[in-house]
């Protein structure tokens, strides 16, 4: 079932890439670096998809966030964006929300499901509403007691900023005492600082295409990080991580971990394209959602476009799809 899945979007994207012409697309502008502090990665990303619209014949050009101005873009004159931002000023529904007042489709999510997939209290609270299962927090501050938070969520725990990706100011704690340390350095970087449940056992990620009824969840990758620690040097500079797609897990699992995913990326109100990051508990065989990525990474280690592969699209065949679907959401 899962393998006709993957080939009737397969078939879907090279039906719709036959459709297009590279040059009715306009001038595309490819939204890069910004001020966030995943830039580095933005960069990279930008790079890559930049490159591929590129290889495709696209009227294609980079954009830095970090270093022009919103009138610098309208100046430009895009007739559409690729949105690869990541982080604060590009993933969070601020890009968004200048994009619909400029009036220039753009990739990806619109302004409120930017909003509250960025911040990890909001999503975790709207899916909790929605009945889908994501792991016990409280939010931290300077005077949180911290024996209790450790009570009430068990150890190790996990200590994040609220609006953070690449696992920036993320730190593991096994003891009460390490607690103070770890707030102050995710407070380093969000004012507000979240102390979460840790799930033990096997990490997934799920990418999910599509809008409404019509998204559907890409093949699921398992992450195998040196001693378990999926951190921003694993993540995108090392070549000891290991990514296994198929997963090597059972088949009910692995479609029971899209499902999740389909329904935290519907939940959230995403469009275009996202990726779901999920825990399995080891004991229970529960998957748990972690975050919901609503522009995922593009570079040489990122996961969209290696679960894409696995269903039958290469890389630059996504990045000009994705960019055929560029939207307002207003």
């Amino acid at each position: 079932m899962a393998n006709q899945m993957n080939l009737q979007w397969s078939d879907q994207v090279q039906k719709d890439l036959s459709a297009i012409d590279p040059k009715q697309l306009g001038k595309v502008g490819v939204l890069l670096g910004g001020k966030s502090g995943e830039r580095e990665i933005s960069l990279m990303s930008g790079k890559g998809v930049l490159e591929a619209l590129l290889s495709k014949g696209v009227d294609a050009h980079a954009f830095d966030t970090g270093e022009k101005s919103i009138a610098d873009l309208l100046a430009e004159k895009f007739d559409r964006v690729f949105i690869a931002l990541h982080g604060r000023f590009g993933e969070d529904g601020t890009m968004q929300g200048a994009l619909e007042q400029l009036n220039i489709p753009y990739t990806g999510s619109g302004v409120l499901a930017s909003a509250l997939a960025i911040d990890k209290q909001a999503t975790k609270r709207l899916w909790s509403g929605f009945q889908l299962s994501t792991p016990k927090f409280v939010m931290l501050d300077k005077d949180s007691q911290w024996s209790d938070v450790a009570q009430y969520l068990g150890l190790p725990i996990i200590v994040k900023p609220a609006r953070e990706g690449s696992s920036l100011g993320l730190s593991k704690v096994t003891s009460v005492a390490e607690l103070p340390a770890a707030y102050e350095l995710a407070a380093k970087l969000d004012r507000d600082v979240m102390a979460e449940q840790c799930i033990i056992g096997e990490e997934l990620t799920c990418p999910i295409v599509g809008n409404g009824d019509n998204a559907r969840a890409l093949p699921v990758i398992r992450i195998v990080a040196p001693d378990s620690n999926y951190d921003y040097h694993n993540k995108y500079f090392s070549d000891d991580t290991r990514y296994l797609c198929p997963t090597g897990l059972d088949l009910s699992l692995e479609v029971k971990v899209q499902e999740l995913a389909l329904d935290a990326y519907k939940a959230l109100g995403c469009n275009g394209w996202g990726r779901a990051d999920v825990m399995i508990d080891n004991k229970t065989n529960q998957p748990y959602l972690l975050e919901m990525n609503t522009a995922p990474g593009m570079t040489g280690h990122s996961l969209v476009p290696m679960a894409a592969k696995a269903a039958g699209v290469q890389y630059a065949d996504l990045v000009l799809w994705l960019l055929s679907k560029a939207g307002l959401h207003s």
